[in-house]
């Protein structure tokens, strides 16, 4: 099965080298192929929206087929996405490829403004109240690196909320409070952020070797 495995090893490996050796070569021809293999990212990322999309409504129409708990929700996604579809390619009465006007709202603007930004909001919003009850759940000062962790977070978030500058101004310092979240953030926070996002980096490299190298093939399918 060799054009089932070694011609994309082949293939997976020429690409790769091009695609690391073009950001070192100061040559026009590295800048057309950097700019040509942008253009296919963009086509691939098109078809895998497509794949997307197909998932999403093949698992919603699932769950209104069967009745599952919560099988109404899946019905506001269709409305939602046909309503918003429809607004698009009307379009105000223009079309869906004419520009559309600038000195007015139109329906779409409305539907993402009035609609899709307040759920968003409000889904943030709950998700702020599971954070702050996993968080509580959490912290739990057991060991010394727990409480460590429990008084940075108090730091940090009573730092951030308005109460501070109320009681800090008792103390005499408004901006005692704000300070301490600051440093936490900007040095303790931060280093251990940047040793993290290293450690990351290090292993990307490492996978992208070992994809290269034709060692990681479970992109090819076939579990090894």
């Amino acid at each position: 099965m060799w054009y089932k495995r070694t011609i994309p090893l082949i293939i997976v490996f020429g690409i790769g080298v091009l695609a690391f050796a073009h950001e070192y070569v100061p040559h026009p021809l590295a800048g057309a192929f950097r700019e040509r293999m942008t253009t296919w990212f963009r086509i691939i990322g098109g078809f895998a929206m497509f794949i997307g999309a197909y998932s999403l409504l093949h698992m919603h129409i699932s769950r209104i087929r069967r009745r599952v708990g919560g099988w109404g929700y899946s019905a506001f996604v269709f409305l939602g996405a046909a309503g918003m579809i429809a607004v698009g390619l009307i379009n105000e009465g223009l079309g869906p490829l004419a520009p559309a006007p600038r000195d007015q709202m139109t329906w779409f603007q409305w539907g993402y403004k009035y609609v899709q930004v307040p759920c968003g909001a409000t889904v943030f919003s709950i998700l702020a109240f599971f954070i702050a009850s996993a968080a509580f759940r959490t912290f739990r000062a057991k060991t010394f690196s727990a409480a460590l962790l429990l008084v940075a977070a108090l730091i940090v978030m009573f730092g951030r909320v308005p109460v501070s500058e109320s009681l800090g101004s008792l103390l005499g310092a408004p901006q005692l409070f704000s300070k301490a979240t600051d440093i936490v953030m900007e040095y303790p926070n931060l280093a251990a952020k940047r040793g993290i996002l290293l450690g990351i980096s290090l292993g990307a490299i490492s996978q992208s070797l070992r994809v290269l190298f034709g060692i990681e093939r479970s992109y090819l399918g076939g579990g090894d």
